[in-house]
């Protein structure tokens, strides 16, 4: 069962963000490298760390367009 936002700390790692959005942790990291998602990178290591809050508000910051509604879940945990 998903957690409510609360239940979740302030600062998250990649997992806890993956089950939080409802994507795999490789897709997580793989934006993070991008640059997608508001991520924090640990100095010295491969490490991403993010602020909760953020991730809300990149979160509410999306638009889904047509053709990204016609694909569902593409990188959901299911898949």
């Amino acid at each position: 069962m998903p957690k409510h936002l609360e239940e979740y700390p302030e600062v998250l790692d990649a997992a806890q963000v993956a089950e939080l959005l409802g994507l795999s942790v490789d897709y997580v990291r793989r934006l993070s490298r991008q640059g997608v998602l508001p991520a924090k990178r640990l100095p010295g290591g491969r490490t991403f760390r993010y602020f909760r809050d953020e991730l809300v508000e990149w979160l509410r910051e999306q638009d889904v367009s047509a053709s990204e509604a016609l694909d569902p879940a593409e990188h959901s945990e299911a898949s």
